[in-house]
């Protein structure tokens, strides 16, 4: 890299009012006072001493770099960073955007490893990058590598962004469909009566006695899904379960602010570990007794220490507002559509990082 890189270690000496940034390794460049906010320590300190990164020039803490943090200084003015950091450019027989990638590669991270020094903190300083080995195409294909990932980065922030909306969009929906008022506030058409409020044991059954607990080595493998307090833990033969149910978990629950609460059909087996409910009599549309479930604060309802628990008595006295049961159904319906959206657009994030990945491990030696 050395023959590739021309280091700046220009100061501040001005004492210049540029904006001072720091590096992080998920969003590159950012401004000090967002990181550690407008009253900072830092942002009240003199900065005569401070380097100046220009546009078009990499910047990275050498403490640090193990873990990305290393970026590109893409605005249209001057900035500043810590003395503490390496600032260089490359020269024109390296793309920046292919570099830029290059620095995300599994080949850089093992030089990384390599080369820096130190004891308990480990550093990667200028002359460790100048040693840094890096093989070259000519710039032309460099300039097309750099921008099929770019695109990739770009598809996956769109993907990033669809996600992040339709998650406000359901939570947005949740609030306004479950509400302590005598209606929500968002309603489908051609429905206006006023909600009734109904206890757990007066809609379902609790079937926690059918439950067998079975530890992992005495399990027979088969193709029942075998459940625990957060979902599908192994597949048996046999079942405990027949039909269609909710399973609340009981202790162990994995996120007690996204409490599990989960929709099982057909034959299932479960452990002693989950609460399982069944509708009574068609009183009640199952999959929207589990969005009402999952919408309460189940944390006021827990009992122990570190492993937190449901008791029965409790759960099946929890109050829920009801409206009739056509109008759960479309409910139910409608927010189950959404969690597969939001489950297909998951998938797909996974798939393209999963293909930039294969292209960052194989597009770089």
């Amino acid at each position: 890299m050395g023959e590739h890189i021309i280091v700046s270690k220009q100061k501040n000496k001005d004492n210049l009012s540029l904006p001072a940034f720091s590096i992080s390794n998920k969003n590159g460049f950012i401004p000090q006072e967002e990181q550690f906010g407008k009253d900072n320590t830092y942002s009240k300190t003199d900065k005569s001493s401070n380097y100046i990164v220009k546009p078009k020039y990499f910047a990275y803490n050498p403490a640090r770099i193990n873990v990305g943090s290393i970026a590109y200084q893409n605005t249209i003015t001057p900035v500043l960073v810590s003395s503490l950091y390496e600032i260089f450019r490359s020269d024109n027989n390296i793309d920046d955007v292919f570099l830029q990638y290059w620095f995300r590669s599994e080949y850089f991270y093992k030089q990384i490893q390599r080369l820096q020094e130190g004891g308990v903190r480990q550093y990667f300083f200028i002359d460790k990058m100048r040693e840094s080995q890096i093989y070259l195409t000519n710039v032309s294909e460099q300039n097309k590598i750099g921008s099929i990932i770019s695109k990739l980065d770009k598809l996956l922030t769109l993907q990033q962004r669809k996600l992040r909306q339709l998650k406000l969009l359901k939570n947005a929906l949740l609030k306004r469909m479950f509400t302590a008022k005598k209606s929500p506030t968002l309603r489908f058409r051609d429905f206006s009566k006023d909600w009734k409020l109904h206890k757990l044991q007066d809609i379902t059954d609790r079937l926690d006695n059918a439950r067998v607990p079975v530890t992992a080595s005495k399990r027979i493998a088969g193709s029942t899904p075998y459940y625990g307090a957060n979902g599908i833990q192994d597949y048996v033969k046999g079942y405990t379960h027949d039909g269609e149910f909710l399973l609340v978990a009981e202790d162990g629950a994995n996120n007690i602010n996204d409490y599990p609460v989960i929709c099982a059909k057909g034959k299932i087996w479960v452990n002693n570990h989950a609460h399982v409910l069944q509708a009574k009599n068609k009183k009640i549309d199952i999959l929207f007794l589990m969005y009402a479930l999952k919408f309460l604060n189940m944390k006021k309802y827990l009992v122990g220490g570190g492993r937190s628990k449901l008791n029965a008595e409790t759960m099946m006295k929890l109050a829920l507002k009801l409206p009739e049961l056509d109008e759960e159904h479309n409910i139910g319906v409608l927010i189950k559509n959404m969690d597969v959206l939001i489950t297909q657009y998951k998938y797909r994030i996974q798939k393209i990082n999963k293909f930039k990945q294969f292209l960052l491990q194989n597009m770089f030696i």
